[in-house]
Formats: structure tokens, sequence, C-alpha cells
């Protein structure tokens, strides 16, 4: 039960951050430099929160959680990795769409997680 709360915690904070990233592209197009610092910054630290968010999803799989916990985290966190390497390479075409998908899985994960049911274990 730890561990569930634990995941919706990390997709919860995971999911609100990855909708910065587009807020933050636009303030940049808007004319802001320090914006498109904080847009490199926030999608490197996604990437690592997604690895966060696979080892508990893991854990939680283990103790009994459904599998596609960390499949389809684990699917995002690869996603995240190559949209790091789309945007460095400037690779919009590529960056933009994938950008949107990965913000679409991260919320929609989220929102599965706070949906879980908890087990309750019942002692005889």
């Amino acid at each position: 039960m730890k561990t569930l709360t634990a995941l919706r915690v990390v997709a919860g904070v995971h999911a609100v951050a990855i909708c910065l990233q587009p807020i933050l592209a636009g303030v940049y197009l808007n004319g802001s430099g320090p914006a498109m610092r904080l847009h490199e910054s926030i999608g490197l630290a996604l990437t690592f929160t997604g690895l966060i968010q696979l080892l508990i999803a893991t854990i939680w799989w283990r103790s009994g959680g459904p599998l596609i916990a960390p499949a389809v985290t684990l699917l995002i966190t690869l996603g995240e990795a190559l949209q790091v390497a789309m945007g460095y390479s400037r690779q919009l075409a590529i960056h933009i769409p994938l950008g949107i998908a990965l913000i679409a899985a991260a919320v929609a994960f989220a929102f599965w997680t706070a949906r879980q049911p908890t087990r309750v274990q019942v002692t005889v």
C-alpha cells in the first residue's frame, strides 16, 4: 500500500512537471531565453523522475500490483530519453509530437494510478 502511495505521488509530480514543458517552450518562443534553460532542466529532471517512477512501479508490481505499471512507465521513460535527444538535436518534427504523446501518457498514467484500489490484508 505504501508503494502505491509513493507511485501516485511520483506519477502526479511527473504529470505536473511534464505539463509545464509546452508552457515554457511557448514562453521561450515569446522571447524569454531563461524559459528555454528551465525547459531543458525540467526535461532532464523528467527523465530522472521517470527512472524513480520505474523503480517504484517495479516494486509495486513485484508486491502484487499489475505488470502494466512498470511497462507503461518504461515506455514513458524511454520516450523521454528520446525526447531529450530530439530536443538537443533540434529535431522539432519529432520533438513536438512526441512531447504531446508523452504528456498524454504521463497524465493518463497518473490518473490510472489514482484509480487503483489499495489492497487490504485481512488476518484471521
